[in-house]
């Protein structure tokens, strides 16, 4: 996927399913933010991360040492001048389904859409703060909604389906892309309202 995600519209074998292994490599908000900024913007540096995502070079290059062990980006040793690592993504997007998901994943499944949520929180406050700067073409058609449904989750299941047909129909590679394209980011969250579908404890 464009962005690690707890699901997504289609699967390739440029995808890659995540196993308990990759799971746990992923569950770190930080780690997914590494791992998609290689995705959107290609090969990059320890310092290059660093300074993009606001992190010191050592903390990236920790979180990058992670994602490679899980087999999720692979070095480039052509690339550079040798003094510092280049790294790109090893697959186009990374693939979890919380309901295929066999048992003994269950625990490292909520670590990781836990960690998903969060990094998609974070990219969303990067991006209110260049809303002041975009262009008038990229304002008039950006959007930050937010709707209250009453649904089941079946309701739910038919819904995240049928976003996900239409999104495929718009995605494109990059080499495909048409002039004056831009990568877009559109974070798909559909989630039951805080404090309302949680099962009920016991009291003691």
């Amino acid at each position: 996927m464009a962005a690690s995600s707890a699901a997504s519209p289609e699967s390739s074998g440029r995808d890659i399913e995540l196993g308990t292994a990759a799971l746990r490599v992923l569950a770190h908000p930080m780690r997914l933010n590494v791992l998609t900024l290689l995705r959107e913007r290609g090969p990059s540096t320890a310092t290059r991360i660093g300074d993009e995502l606001g992190i010191n070079p050592g903390a990236a290059s920790y979180h990058l040492r992670r994602l490679a062990s899980g087999g999720l980006i692979v070095e480039e040793p052509d690339r550079g001048t040798g003094r510092e690592r280049w790294w790109r993504s090893a697959h186009r997007q990374s693939i979890h389904d919380p309901a295929a998901a066999p048992l003994e994943q269950r625990e490292a499944g909520r670590a990781y859409t836990h960690a998903v949520a969060l990094a998609a929180a974070d990219r969303l406050q990067r991006a209110a703060h260049e809303v002041p700067l975009l262009p008038q073409e990229w304002l008039n058609v950006t959007t930050f909604s937010d709707f209250l449904l009453y649904l089941t989750p079946d309701d739910v299941d038919r819904m995240r389906a049928e976003i996900f047909e239409v999104i495929s129909r718009y995605r494109h590679e990059e080499g495909e892309a048409r002039e004056g394209s831009s990568p877009v980011a559109l974070q798909v969250q559909a989630f039951p309202v805080p404090g309302t579908a949680l099962p009920p404890t016991d009291e003691a």
